[in-house]
């Protein structure tokens, strides 16, 4: 006889089916894993003997087989300890094989018999939904996996509890979708001082989901405006929710299975490899770009991070989504990112200050902003100046609008666009995600406007792409004043975030 129980293995967010058949003959006493498995998968052989042990149960004298079924594909993880420990436990006429046929099951195992959390349980959740399946899981991953609105899910503490669960001495009850309690995230924006056309430009990229770039001296506040951003977005949707949190179960990042509303905000070191950022090693984890999906990527120092790494933003940039090839297998992560990044103007800082600046100014300035390719320069939306902030701003008493109060128009500007898109039964959610027929049929600017974009199109000799880029933020602009009509000023003021960008080497030569 030939016991089989279902699990999963992951390609990417997908999860897949695996069979796990286990077959117990006569023979030499042993026990094999094959399948394909990984070393994890097959140190599990030890956690699974161990484990049953602990139930009082020795595995009989024969020779054991396991087969991870399709045998082709990678076996990655400690989540096959327990299918393979309720394999053995069919096979030894523990328990039925017939009601433990319809259930998924996923967990690793202690060598006491307890069930410890594993990564990918809400993928593997939402598998058993579509396959009208049960799940089994350990107790911590039971909240995790009830988001997926699967009505018979088994969350044990122990091996223990679910073979008693299965001889009716003991009920396991369902568990409970549960949310991390919403706090406020990252800084007000009244602690910034001055700074009036960084914090608009700020609203403006939160508004419409825009990458913006922020160049300045040290200590001019670009990191604390970045550090602002979380505090005026929005909540996330439903099904914005179940993303990222699908693409956090991957990565084992998601809090003791509870699911935030909480936008992400990542804001890696400039050491950061390239695996760290775009998502790759040994079992190809999601990186960076695809933790902060929904949510925002904050590069601070962005000409110190390395150049191939800084290279590959750019097709996640414009695709949402990064490939992560290996020699076994391709790996697809969703990675629809807000970029934020801040710099300075020259390795010193000072470039516009004659007395502190470098004996090589401006010479350095242009080697160091040449570290920036112009094809990822050109993917920013918005590009600003960030100022010193004056005397008279730091020691004066005025105070700009809090988190709050510009949080309200962003909502309202965003609200505004999935109406509008909703209306004609478009995927997108913001401005930038704007493009093709859509965008020029959005994006009518009003005579004036459509004058002064040929205009400069000519002068900033924009590309394809910045041409599009200013259409959208203009939209943007339009939308925080609840205003159908692209005026001739909402063009202006996009056009503004442009002209730093296209000029920063004439400007330093």
């Amino acid at each position: 006889m030939v016991a089989h129980v279902t699990t999963v293995a992951f390609d990417g967010i997908e999860a897949k089916a695996i069979d796990v058949q286990v077959q117990m003959v006569s023979g030499m006493p042993t026990f094999t894993v094959v399948g394909l498995p990984d070393k994890a998968v097959a140190e599990s052989r030890e956690r699974v003997r161990s484990a049953i042990h602990a139930l009082g149960l020795s595995l009989p004298l024969k020779r054991i087989i396991v087969n991870l079924a399709p045998a082709d594909i990678l076996k990655e993880g400690s989540h096959y300890d327990l299918p393979i420990a309720l394999g053995l436990l069919i096979s030894m006429g523990v328990l039925p094989h017939d009601e433990l046929s319809n259930y998924i099951a996923l967990g690793e195992l202690s060598l006491d018999g307890g069930l410890l959390p594993v990564s990918g349980t809400l993928p593997a959740a939402m598998l058993a939904l579509s396959r009208d399946n049960g799940l089994i899981c350990p107790k911590i991953c039971g909240a995790e996996a009830a988001w997926s609105g699967i009505s018979d899910i088994l969350a044990p503490a122990s091996l223990l509890a679910l073979v008693n669960h299965f001889k009716g001495s003991q009920i396991l009850s369902q568990p409970e979708c549960e949310t991390q309690i919403a706090s406020a995230r990252g800084r007000d924006m009244r602690e910034i001082r001055g700074q009036y056309t960084a914090r608009r430009a700020l609203e403006v990229a939160a508004a419409g989901g825009h990458n913006l770039l922020m160049l300045g001296p040290p200590g001019a506040g670009k990191s604390l405006l970045a550090s602002c951003l979380p505090s005026i977005l929005p909540p996330l949707d439903a099904k914005e929710i179940l993303e990222v949190s699908i693409i956090n179960s991957i990565a084992g990042k998601l809090e003791g299975g509870k699911l935030s509303q909480q936008r992400p905000f990542r804001d890696p070191h400039h050491s950061a490899s390239m695996a760290a950022m775009v998502g790759g090693g040994r079992r190809a984890l999601p990186g960076e770009i695809s933790l902060a999906h929904n949510g925002v990527l904050f590069l601070d120092e962005l000409p110190e991070f390395p150049r191939t790494v800084l290279e590959s933003l750019r097709q996640p940039l414009e695709t949402g989504s990064v490939s992560v090839a290996r020699v076994q297998s391709h790996v697809t992560y969703p990675a629809r990112f807000q970029l934020i990044a801040a710099m300075n103007p020259c390795r010193c800082g000072y470039l516009s200050d004659v007395e502190r600046a470098c004996n090589k100014a401006p010479r350095c300035a242009v080697e160091y902003q040449s570290k920036i390719s112009g094809p990822l320069f050109d993917r920013f939306d918005m590009a600003i100046e960030v100022a010193e902030v004056s005397t008279l701003d730091m020691l004066g008493s005025k105070v700009g609008e809090a988190s709050e109060t510009v949080a309200k128009r962003v909502a309202a500007a965003r609200d505004l666009q999935k109406t509008r898109f909703a209306v004609l039964g478009m995927d997108e959610r913001t401005n930038t995600e704007l493009q093709g027929e859509a965008l020029h049929n959005f994006v009518i600017p009003d005579d004036k406007g459509k004058k002064l974009l040929e205009q400069a199109t000519e002068t900033l000799r924009l590309s394809m792409r910045g041409y599009t880029r200013v259409l959208r933020v203009a939209r943007t602009i339009a939308d925080l004043e609840q205003s159908e009509t692209v005026s001739h000023a909402h063009v202006g003021e996009a056009l503004s975030y442009r002209q730093m960008q296209f000029g920063r080497q004439t400007e330093v030569a």
